[in-house]
């Protein structure tokens, strides 16, 4: 039997409170099983945090356990669901890049159905008189272009962009269109 493919799931679900961040990871798990894939969430590493290390050691401690899961995956599927701001999570950002940058593949949801223009104000200029990227994405230029030129995609949830952060439906299509850029479905 075939190792299922490993898919890293990077996203600010981290952040949430224990029964919030395992219910939806366990949902996403099951999703990624019914297509053949494994997910891996951040927090899957067997990571020991010494009680006396400092605060910058513990950062960097869990940086290298995250990155070794990185390492360890074949593909990744990012909420890029503004949090925090106007963008998605800078950390999901940054794993997203480093995915791509090995060449592995990238998927993106966002549940938030407003193009990053329109959560900026839907103006030119932001008030402190800069430019404000007028095309239509879901984020950042370099983060929906960046996934898409690497054969992924970013997928937009329908509705009011509410304070939700799981959508079922959304998430499946993000792992069935991974899975078949796997060559795991055929179609």
């Amino acid at each position: 039997m075939t190792t299922p493919k490993r898919i890293y799931l990077a996203g600010p679900e981290v952040f949430f409170a224990e029964p919030e961040h395992h219910a939806i990871v366990a949902a996403k798990k099951r999703i990624l099983a019914a297509c053949g894939l494994e997910g891996v969430d951040p927090l899957d590493t067997a990571l020991t945090l010494p009680e006396d290390e400092p605060d910058r050691e513990h950062g960097f401690r869990i940086f290298r356990a995250n990155r070794s899961l990185m390492d360890s995956c074949d593909g990744v599927i990012a909420n890029l669901t503004p949090f925090r701001g106007l963008s998605a999570d800078a950390g999901t950002v940054y794993e997203v890049g480093y995915m791509i940058g090995q060449g592995k593949a990238a998927f993106g949801y966002s549940l938030d159905h407003r193009s990053y223009y329109q959560r900026a104000g839907g103006c030119e200029k932001d008030e402190q008189g800069h430019a404000v990227e007028p095309f239509g994405l879901a984020d950042n230029l370099m983060i929906e272009c960046g996934i898409e030129e690497a054969g992924g995609r970013v997928f937009i949830a329908p509705g009011s962009g509410g304070p939700e952060w799981f959508d079922e439906g959304l998430f499946r299509q993000c792992a069935e269109s991974l899975a078949k850029a796997l060559f795991l479905i055929a179609d």
